[in-house]
């Protein structure tokens, strides 16, 4: 991208934007919903893929929209952005007269630029003020959580989002410390609570506690659980899905809602026929889940924990209301 056309530098790289191409060279003409639009990458691959598809965009962060709308100009009459939540994304497509979808691509986690720049709050390697909202206009931010939560809610947040062996040491430290100030601060405390031979390996000690405390304050796996299915519902017959996740309890609700999905929410006895009368909206593409090449790994080394899962919707006889 060439920061030049842009209102501000908003760089992000797009992974494993082939594999999504592959996986949507085949849906019905129509539109794709890119539910977490960040610096485009995706949006334009899909718009230069095939002249009979149009990409509505939308993120929490006005920057996102701001860039790629400047960035993507020239298709201006094939694409559309607005700032939402991926969770009120039947909102933005009613109000574009939207009917149903040819596809959807779900680019979960934080993007490159929110990591980067300091005064999001986002990076446990520069100062910054403890933020970590991906739309500044909501009330919540990470200060709150470091600051105010109850100890035992920091560890079930650290232990949950986190995967955090330590999570009960980091709660206990980032209470008796209060108040953290800054980002560094908050790294800095992390790290003297985990045991020097743990801190020998698994990257920055931070990492983990930062992402815990990201995904608590942008309710990110909520939103996911509650936006997915109701995507799924939105595709039209052999329309596709593409989800990139990066955390292991993202991956876990996407693969639980297109197994639903599958199954039509089937509740029998597995290796008993189906009598509850299930039935099934969605095909699985992928049963093992597919991850990044090692060339873009070594190319984009944010890319490695990418996993990614798509869904094809099945012909029904009658369409799901929305």
């Amino acid at each position: 991208m060439n920061s030049q056309t842009v209102p501000f530098h908003y760089k992000h790289i797009s992974v494993m934007t082939e594999e999504i191409c592959n996986a949507l060279t085949d849906v019905p003409p129509g539109v794709i919903l890119d539910a977490t639009v960040g610096g485009g990458g995706h949006t334009q691959a899909v718009l230069e893929l095939r002249e009979d598809l149009t990409v509505i965009g939308i993120d929490r962060d006005k920057n996102a929209i701001e860039a790629t709308t400047a960035r993507l100009a020239k298709h201006k009459e094939r694409c559309s952005f607005r700032q939402s939540d991926f969770l009120d994304f039947e909102d933005v497509l009613n109000d574009l007269g939207v009917e149903a979808l040819s596809g959807f691509i779900f680019d979960l986690g934080v993007s490159s630029t929110q990591l980067d720049l300091a005064e999001r709050g986002f990076s446990y390697q520069q100062s910054g003020p403890l933020d970590m909202r991906m739309n500044e206009n909501q009330s919540l931010t990470a200060d709150e959580v470091v600051n105010e939560y109850p100890e035992s809610e920091l560890f079930q947040i650290l232990k949950n989002y986190g995967d955090e062996r330590f999570a009960r040491k980091i709660a206990e430290s980032i209470r008796k410390n209060r108040p953290i100030t800054d980002t560094v601060h908050l790294a800095e405390i992390v790290k003297s609570a985990i045991p020097a031979r743990a801190r020998r390996t698994g990257g920055h000690p931070a990492k983990r506690t930062f992402q815990a405390i990201r995904i608590e304050v942008n309710n990110e796996l909520e939103q996911l659980s509650k936006t997915l299915g109701v995507a799924i519902s939105w595709l039209t017959p052999d329309g596709r899905g593409a989800v990139l996740s990066y955390h292991s309890g993202e991956d876990q609700i996407v693969k639980q809602t297109f197994r639903n999905s599958e199954s039509g929410g089937c509740t029998c006895p597995q290796k008993l026929p189906c009598v509850c009368l299930a039935k099934p909206t969605g095909k699985i593409l992928n049963k093992k889940v597919i991850t990044p090449e090692e060339t873009e790994i070594v190319a984009n080394r944010r890319s490695s924990s990418a996993r990614l899962r798509l869904i094809q919707r099945l012909p029904t006889n009658s369409e799901d209301s929305k």
